[in-house]
């Protein structure tokens, strides 16, 4: 089913994941960084991001905090560009 899919309902599918993880903090960083970027995004960017979603919040965060090494499959622009978190906009 997920080969059904077109490039707009694949993003759907990302941002839906990338705000629900079950954390609200893993929720701001990845849904925060999916909404400043996603638009620009084509399809070798948003597999880059599904694949992403695959992992444990708390391995992506480490990524993104630079607490852990980023893994050589996910290093490059868009790990940098999260690593950067100017992007999360945290509501009050």
């Amino acid at each position: 089913m997920p080969d059904l899919l077109t490039f707009e309902g694949r993003k759907q599918r990302a941002k839906f994941r990338a705000w629900h993880r079950g954390t609200r903090e893993a929720d701001y960083m990845i849904g925060g960084f999916f909404d400043r970027y996603h638009e620009s995004w084509g399809e070798e960017e948003l597999a880059w991001f599904e694949a992403l979603l695959e992992e444990d919040d708390v391995d992506v965060m480490a990524w993104a905090l630079k607490t852990q090494p980023t893994p050589p499959r996910f290093q490059g622009a868009l790990i940098e560009a999260m690593q950067q978190l100017d992007y999360v906009d945290i509501p009050r």
